[in-house]
């Protein structure tokens, strides 16, 4: 069981707009399991790459996976030093300035090194991937081949060296800052939500949606 509280480490300490960090784990599970895709940032050579990957939250550990065919996935594995950043976007700020127009935002940096997933353990981290992105559709589709298997790399990256910023105030304004009343300003809160699904071509017409979609489509409504 990891600390309830975040490392308050200098390394991981926010330098701008500090009093947006925060230190509670729950926090931070609860923007990794919202979350889908994360960003990594690893160097190859004297050339810093950032690569999208899917994400998915095992406990005190992030789970991500790609092509074993990837050349940067394999560098990735031999444990170098990376890091993770994941950000969701939950609205824009609307202020009387376009200098103090900003963002509502959740986002957390993973500093740490990746360990190759294997095994059966390797099928457990991709059933969690896969539930966690599409909830319930591991249980519906048929069994991953020993080729897909072999295809996938799964890595794992501790959730040991985070930290968290969060912002969600309104926009800046005091009753002497000059700003002209007449124009607007306040807060225009944005999420996903999703369309209505359609088949693919190959699926038989008439074929049912299946039930993790369903669910999938009414949570993101």
């Amino acid at each position: 069981m990891s600390n309830a509280e975040l490392p308050r480490t200098e390394e991981l300490r926010v330098k701008r707009i500090p009093e947006k960090q925060v230190f509670d784990r729950d926090a931070l599970n609860a923007l990794l399991d919202e979350a889908i895709v994360g960003h990594v940032a690893v160097v190859r050579g004297d050339q810093p790459v950032v690569l999208p990957v899917g994400i998915g939250r095992d406990g005190d550990t992030l789970l991500i996976h790609g092509s074993t065919g990837s050349g940067i996935f394999r560098e990735m594995s031999d444990g170098r030093p990376l890091s993770i950043a994941v950000t969701l976007l939950d609205g824009l700020v609307y202020a009387r300035s376009a200098f103090e127009s900003s963002i509502h935002y959740r986002s957390a940096v993973i500093m740490g090194s990746a360990t190759v997933v294997e095994g059966e353990e390797k099928l457990e981290a991709l059933a969690i991937l896969t539930n966690h992105m599409m909830p319930g559709r591991w249980e519906e589709v048929r069994e991953t081949t020993k080729k897909e298997l072999a295809a996938t790399m799964v890595l794992r990256v501790p959730l040991e060296r985070v930290s968290v910023k969060i912002s969600d105030a309104g926009p800046d304004e005091f009753e002497d800052d000059g700003d002209d009343r007449s124009i607007w300003a306040g807060i225009l809160p944005l999420r996903i939500v999703a369309g209505e699904p359609y088949a693919s071509e190959m699926t038989p017409q008439g074929t049912p949606v299946s039930p993790s979609v369903i669910a999938q489509t009414t949570r993101l409504v």
